[in-house]
């Protein structure tokens, strides 16, 4: 398939511009036909330059202005043109354009953002058209910037948290640095001469023998952290690796405890809309999982679409879930059983939530006290090793 740049006329008389794919050029003028666009060009596109993703505030703000457009009653594609004008970055402005230009041209929600997924948070145009489709897209793109708004909170709670103890680590690192280069190889030769030949602290030793491979433990730590970038930037490229990240994630502790209780409010708040829109059980689990961008979440809920679609209880269903926790499914099947499962939801959501911001509590008082103590420590045994033969020597004397 080729990439080919139109220039066309909307049924109204307005001018359109964009890029559509096809096996051939004239496959690509008929496409347009059937779109009702009179055509004027169709030329092959130019290879476009790889775009950066928006920043996370630009896109925070974006998200929280399409919230109050639609919440209005604009339609999509009117409310982001009406974006378009008032941004004032250039590409920006363009992006957004481009977008209402295909959905005015009928390209679906979805394949307009999966276009641009490099510049747009995974399965975002998933977001939109599960919004579109129950008709609360205003109140899915508020609960999604309410758990964007939680999740950049996290990120600054960790920043602040391993900010200061990073600086020291990092200023302890170039000072042990320089003192195994220059200092402990000719204190090691005055530590043997002091003991008289006597075999040194084992701690001394091993102190010792880092000073004479200083150079090739900081090429393999590079390498190292190089590689584990390099992993982590592969396993982003696909579904499987997204999910694989996401579960080693989920291990971290408090940190993923706070993604987990995250999602699920998410996941909740959305399947609630849903609810209320008049979606049936799987239509909800699916939409409600692709909202909340979780691989693992997607998975497991697709599963347990198809399982209920065969007829099973939703409890039953969800004996394989390890994302999606009992309480949540017996809190689902209960509101069911009660006709309160739309109460029972926003509940949920809250609670979830709430977890969120207490593990946000518990890390900030937590994180920073560690990392102090680990760089403490870190320099106390480095100061320790080289007073240790030292203190053996006056041990000796004073036997």
């Amino acid at each position: 398939m080729a990439t080919f740049q139109y220039n066309a006329l909307t049924s109204a008389g307005r001018l359109m511009k964009g890029t559509i794919e096809a096996g051939t050029q004239q496959e690509a003028s008929e496409t347009l036909e059937q779109m009702q666009l009179s055509v004027n060009s169709v030329e092959t596109a130019k290879p476009r330059k790889l775009k950066t993703a928006i920043g996370r505030n630009e896109f925070l703000l974006f998200n929280q202005q399409l919230a109050s457009i639609t919440k209005a009653g604009i339609p999509l594609e009117r409310g982001l043109r009406e974006l378009a004008a008032d941004v004032t970055s250039r590409s920006m402005r363009k992006l957004i354009d481009d977008i209402a230009g295909e959905l005015e041209a009928g390209v679906s929600i979805e394949q307009a953002f999966e276009q641009r997924q490099k510049r747009f948070p995974p399965l975002y145009g998933r977001i939109l058209e599960a919004g579109v489709e129950t008709g609360r897209l205003s109140e899915m793109l508020t609960s999604l910037n309410r758990h964007l708004e939680l999740a950049n909170q996290t990120r600054r709670i960790i920043a602040e948290a391993m900010g200061y103890p990073a600086v020291i680590l990092a200023l302890a690192a170039t000072v042990i640095t320089g003192v195994f280069v220059f200092i402990i190889p000719q204190f090691g030769e005055i530590l043997a001469e002091m003991t008289g030949g006597a075999q040194l602290p084992g701690l001394t030793r091993l102190f010792l023998q880092m000073a004479g491979n200083v150079v090739p433990f900081w090429t393999a730590v590079a390498l190292f952290i190089a590689a584990i970038l390099l992993l982590f930037a592969t396993c982003s490229s696909f579904a499987a690796g997204r999910r694989l990240k996401e579960a080693l994630f989920m291990r971290i502790p408090v940190i993923g405890r706070v993604y987990h209780s995250s999602v699920l409010s998410r996941m909740a708040e959305a399947m609630a809309m849903m609810v209320a829109a008049g979606c049936d059980m799987p239509a909800c689990l699916r939409l409600s999982a692709g909202s909340t961008g979780s691989e693992r979440l997607i998975l497991e809920s697709e599963m347990l679409a198809r399982q209920v679609e065969q007829g099973a209880n939703i409890l039953e269903a969800g004996q394989f879930c390890r994302v999606i926790p009992r309480l949540f499914l017996y809190s689902i099947q209960l509101g069911s059983q009660r006709n309160e499962l739309q109460d029972n939801l926003y509940s949920l959501g809250q609670m979830y939530a709430e977890q969120a911001r207490f593990g946000q509590a518990r890390l900030q008082a937590v994180l920073m006290p560690t990392m102090i103590i680990a760089v403490g420590g870190v320099i106390a045994l480095c100061i320790l090793s080289l007073f240790l033969p030292m203190i053996k020597i006056v041990n000796s004397m004073s036997g």
